[in-house]
């Protein structure tokens, strides 16, 4: 397996490609999901491994995407 400083979790990858992929920062993804701009950089950092569904579905709701497109590899 490719390791970079961590292996990052699905969520993890899939948020910072999807925020990306609609050109946002992580401030305003936090904004647009009303989550902490800590708790973006944690999750997309690998810290957080495994947030809260609540906040998983916060994101999506963020990025126009399913749970699902987050969750899955």
């Amino acid at each position: 397996m490719n390791s970079n400083k961590k292996d990052l979790s699905a969520v993890a990858v899939n948020i910072k490609k999807l925020r990306n992929k609609k050109g946002i920062s992580q401030d305003k993804l936090s904004k647009l999901a009303e989550v902490s701009f800590h708790t973006i950089t944690k999750i997309e950092s690998g810290d957080t491994p495994n947030p809260t569904i609540d906040t998983v579905q916060k994101i999506a709701q963020a990025l126009e995407v399913g749970v699902d497109d987050l969750l899955n590899n």
